[in-house]
């Protein structure tokens, strides 16, 4: 008779499966309540190729919070865009020595945005106001006092001719002042467009940061024997920093760290900047480009000029509209009449019409293609409207479908009216801008609106950069 094989390697492998996943499990537990903390610092390690070293009221909270000996510290960012007000209300966490962590964040939004109250400032404090009442419920009476508030516009004020804007930024100073909350000097401000592009660059670095280094992750991925290289690895010097792209309604912004000599050798004046934060220098690539944000794109895509109304109401006609199409369109304050014209490939007179907006606008750097991105904003609520990607969760997808679905919505508009006027040249804006900046068709991009729960607006990292100046003030030798 045959021997009957040995089954003792066997049932030995399927008790060490279990056991080894149930070991994992057990190691990420015990690790889960320093592991934010230690992703924060992290994010901070790529140091080693730098040089020297919307939507109504949210509130998320986030695993790590506060434990035992902790210090615990609020930061509140106004974001005055060109659409709307938006405030951002941060609880972080710190222990002593170490960089600090978030655990909280409360969201509220309101239109319109600061600069529609340009002639008549005084409308503009009951928004700021209700605002700092989010404010004032979310943080407890006692952190009030040393609680930083700061606003800082974007685009919308950047357009406004500059008397204008400093007389709507002195009135919300104004508000700030009569506020609880520690206000400095340079608690209101215009922000330029290349600090925005940095602070959304730390925003997404500190969030996606925190993700990449979950230790079950690794430890499952050890005992099915499988090797996974899409998180990469924090501690490979730049391997895991990813670039920003971003389009408002007034500007767009591409931020990236470089990896590359050659892109540092050759990139134009002012497209280069430095971050220093927890005393480490960060050289990037960062730039913003006024005027070609969504809405001004519109607007210089239909042959208007900005802030200014159309000549004699003289009717703004266009390719990249419905053919028979007739309406009105408000931007900043201003309504202008609409039409589309006949033709007989809409798609192409549209790409036609925008290439002569983008000509010799948009820097192209090779590196790009190299960089992981994500990208937010109009990015995403077009992506999502045509379904490229999913409303609530967001997701990939790669520079050409947007080409494919400017095409698809441009040669329906040809024959039947859309919901949406603007789609096909939105869609063909978008699509041409980003092959300006280099981005092949086939290059993936990440689109999402929150990361961990927290919204991807450059606001996080633009307090978390205001705190961390605050702190060098009071303490210049750390």
């Amino acid at each position: 008779m045959r021997k009957i094989p040995n089954n003792g390697n066997l049932k030995m492998t399927k008790v060490a499966y279990p056991l080894g996943l149930f070991i994992c499990l057990f190691i990420y537990v015990a690790y889960i309540k320093w592991h934010w903390a230690s992703a924060t610092q992290a994010f901070f390690s790529i140091t080693e190729v730098a040089s020297g070293a919307r939507r109504g009221q949210q509130a998320h909270s986030l695993p790590g919070t506060a434990a035992r000996g902790h210090e615990v510290f609020y930061g509140i960012m106004f974001d005055a865009g060109s659409t709307g007000t938006r405030v951002h209300i941060f609880q972080f966490t710190r222990q002593p020595g170490e960089t600090p962590t978030l655990t909280h964040e409360t969201f509220k939004a309101l239109k319109p945005g600061l600069s529609a109250y340009a002639d008549d400032v005084e409308k503009s404090t009951s928004g700021i106001q209700e605002l700092l009442d989010v404010a004032k419920q979310d943080i407890p009476f006692d952190f009030w006092k040393a609680t930083p508030l700061v606003l800082k516009a974007t685009a919308g004020l950047r357009l406004l001719p500059g008397e204008k804007a400093q007389k709507l930024l002195q009135k919300v100073k104004e508000v700030f002042k009569a506020s609880p909350f520690l206000v400095g000097e340079d608690c209101v401000s215009i922000m330029n467009g290349t600090d925005e592009g940095v602070s959304a660059w730390i925003t997404v670095n500190f969030l996606t940061a925190s993700s990449a280094r979950d230790p079950i992750l690794s430890c499952l991925r050890e005992v099915m024997n499988k090797t996974s290289h899409t998180l990469g690895s924090l501690k490979t010097p730049g391997r895991s920093s990813v670039g920003m792209l971003d389009l408002g309604g007034g500007s767009t912004q591409i931020t990236f760290l470089p990896r590359v000599e050659d892109t540092l050798q050759t990139s134009p004046p002012g497209y280069l900047t430095s971050l220093q934060m927890f005393n480490r220098t960060y050289k990037l690539y960062s730039y913003s480009y006024l005027g070609l944000g969504l809405m001004s794109a519109r607007l210089a895509i239909l042959g208007g000029m900005e802030g200014k109304p159309a000549e004699d109401g003289k009717e703004l006609v266009s390719p990249c509209l419905s053919p028979g199409f007739t309406g009105e369109w408000e931007h900043a304050e201003i309504t202008y009449r609409i039409s589309g014209q006949k033709a007989v490939n809409l798609h192409a007179l549209c790409a036609s019409r925008i290439s002569e907006i983008l000509q010799n606008k948009v820097h192209r750097t090779e590196e790009v293609k190299d960089v992981d991105f994500y990208a937010f904003s109009y990015y995403y609520d077009l992506a999502a409207n045509v379904g490229l990607i999913d409303v609530e969760k967001g997701g990939s997808l790669v520079v050409g479908d947007f080409d494919i679905a400017a095409k698809y919505v441009c040669r329906t508009a040809e024959t039947r009216p859309q919901g949406n006027p603007f789609l096909c040249m939105d869609l063909t804006y978008i699509s041409l801008l980003l092959q300006e900046f280099g981005f092949p068709e086939n290059k993936v991009l990440k689109l999402t609106r929150k990361i961990n729960n927290v919204e991807t607006s450059w606001a996080l990292g633009a307090i978390f950069h205001y705190i961390d100046s605050l702190n060098r003030q009071k303490s210049p030798a750390l």
